[in-house]
């Protein structure tokens, strides 16, 4: 079984076909050779098995070269990996600086040694030289994507369509990259436009309905993951999707067929993902101890895979805390960029952040984009190299920016966040959860932005966040004490924040919002300047994209019966009540619904 990691999802098909096994090298140079060798790795990277297409990427390299250097290179790479491949080049591209073979090759054995930042600017220099070099042209644009520079991936998926306007794997490029970009619209048409000529392709059908999702064309969406499945039933990925649309059922034959499915060999990414789905579909039908048994499964399986330590986020949080203070902030005041138009909605995922933001969205000032990675890449960028946050720079780091430095950030940030607004309302929203640990940083480059903290009650929002698959990010959701330690670390930040930032965060209680729509979402338009709007409250008939877990649930009335589901669960979250401690007394009493 093979992994192809997409840079979103990983997903996984069958054994590697025998026409992508290692074959005897030719001599010379053969550039007829190198163009079967790459049209059969771009259909295997089409159809989801990346391991086979690396392989038959490496073969075209090989059959592309005569130097001597560059064939014990990429023979190193279809024998030995990336890892081998790497110890021959390791000098070779200082030697000849201008050879666009040493840079494509030495470019992509970088990116499959995780080193994507060095690849980008392998590939960027050898296509100045050669741009006729359509094999590093294709590496360089999945770098891109890969370093979420989707923009000009986009670029030059465009670039590769001129010369080859029927190549699939380029179609899908441009059609995922435009989705990525917020062009929903487009990417549905290309994604339609991909399956016309390639029906069978199960990843472009799941592909098509995520995008489908974003724009809640539900109906079609259950469609496309259904046509994925029946390609290939072991799609955990397609199942999990369906499940994750939240208001579509999943019957007694789908559960059977689930659990045929955990029966056969499947990837680690599938199983745990079908482990998702069977929980959701065991949970609608009411088998709630064998639902939290799978959801238990797939979480705990999830978090083998990896590598976070709970103590590295409470150390993080109390070195902000210990910075952040009033005389840090009030030495500090007038400075950074002085634009209004961010509206950050913060907290925890599965919080409600997502009705709020689509609240704030119906009003006719303000433009919903969606969770931009923009500020932890800014704070990584300022800790440094470091493998656990808590021993980089960041936070520390922010009190040695001058006047000027902290300007420039949020100027940064409002650059890379105009390629996500498409409107000229002035006001947009960054709906990232995770930017409440960033709320220092925001008050120092983004003064005038607003701040509101989205919160629920910590067992509801902890057991939902831990049912659930993200599709990346969120490591602490998958252990029940990993996640009482993380809500009980954002609520002591965020007691931080309000001590030494008065009324500077609106929080929303998300009790207290679904039994007061309109009293509390005045509240939260007062706080963000905005005057009333009757569409604030009819948010759900809003058909703007929205990508979160929570996208057919904001497009429904609100409703009150998710408010408390996780008392079903009860019996099975001792260790998360253990691990938020007093944090879980101290929630404000909500309201009679």
């Amino acid at each position: 079984m093979n992994t192809w990691n997409t840079g979103r999802y990983s997903v996984t098909f069958g054994a590697t076909p025998a026409a992508a096994r290692p074959a005897p090298a030719p001599a010379i140079a053969d550039p007829v050779v190198a163009a079967r060798w790459g049209d059969e790795a771009d259909r295997l990277r089409l159809a989801g098995d990346i391991a086979a297409a690396d392989l038959a990427y490496a073969r075209q390299m090989r059959a592309m070269v005569s130097d001597p250097e560059l064939v014990r290179a990429a023979d190193a790479l279809i024998v030995g990996g990336p890892a081998a491949a790497h110890a021959l080049l390791t000098h070779i591209p200082a030697k000849r600086p201008n050879d666009p073979y040493v840079l494509w090759i030495a470019g992509d054995v970088a990116s499959r040694g995780g080193r994507n930042a060095e690849a980008a600017q392998l590939l960027a220099r050898c296509l100045d030289l050669a741009p006729g070099l359509t094999a590093a042209r294709a590496a360089y644009a999945m770098v891109l994507t890969w370093l979420d520079r989707v923009g000009e991936a986009l670029a030059q998926a465009d670039r590769l369509l001129v010369d080859q306007p029927a190549n699939a794997l380029y179609r899908h490029l441009r059609a995922s990259s435009l989705l990525r970009l917020g062009e929903e619209e487009a990417a549905a048409e290309a994604y339609a436009q991909v399956l016309a000529d390639h029906p069978d392709q199960a990843l472009s059908w799941m592909s098509y309905g995520h995008v489908l999702k974003t724009l809640g064309r539900q109906d079609e969406a259950v469609a496309a993951y259904r046509r994925c499945l029946s390609l290939d039933p072991r799609q955990g990925e397609a199942w999990w999707s369906l499940a994750n649309l939240k208001t579509v059922h999943l019957d007694a034959a789908d559960i059977v067929a689930m659990q045929a499915a955990l029966g056969g060999e499947l990837s680690a990414a599938d199983r745990l993902q079908l482990h998702f789905a069977l929980g959701k579909a065991l949970e609608d039908a009411g088998r709630d101890a064998e639902a939290f048994a799978h959801y238990a499964q797939g979480a705990a399986m999830q978090r083998a895979r990896l590598d976070y330590d709970a103590d590295d986020t409470t150390v993080q949080t109390q070195r902000t805390r210990a910075l952040l203070s009033r005389g840090f902030f009030a030495a500090r005041a007038g400075q950074g960029a002085p634009d209004p138009d961010p509206i950050f909605v913060v907290g925890l995922p599965r919080s409600g952040s997502t009705l709020v933001e689509q609240i704030l969205a119906s009003h006719s000032q303000v433009e919903g984009t969606q969770e931009l990675p923009y500020l932890p890449m800014m704070a990584a960028q300022l800790a440094g190299p470091a493998r656990r946050a808590s021993e980089g720079a960041y936070p520390d780091v922010l009190a040695a920016l001058s006047p000027d430095e902290l300007a420039d950030l949020g100027r940064s940030y409002l650059a890379q966040a105009r390629v996500h607004r498409k409107t000229d309302r002035p006001f947009f929203i960054d709906k990232l959860p995770n930017n409440f640990a960033h709320i220092g940083l925001i008050q120092l480059i983004l003064p005038n932005a607003r701040i509101i903290d989205a919160r629920r009650h910590p067992l509801g929002c902890c057991f939902s966040g831990f049912k659930q698959h993200f599709a990346v990010g969120q490591p602490f959701t998958y252990d029940l004490t990993d996640i009482g330690r993380y809500y009980a670390d954002y609520v002591a930040l965020m007691a931080h924040i309000d001590a030494v930032l008065p009324g500077r965060v609106h929080r929303v209680i998300y009790e207290r919002m679904v039994a007061d729509v309109e009293g509390e979402t005045r509240r939260l338009l007062d706080h963000c300047g905005l005057p009333f709007e009757p569409a604030c409250l009819t948010f759900y008939q809003n058909r703007r994209a929205v990508r979160t877990a929570s996208s057919e649930q904001v497009r429904r009335p609100i409703f009150t019966d998710a408010a408390d589901h996780w008392r079903r669960f009860e019996p099975w979250l001792d260790p998360l009540k253990a691990a938020l401690g007093p944090v879980l007394s101290a929630y404000p009493d909500p309201p009679p619904i």
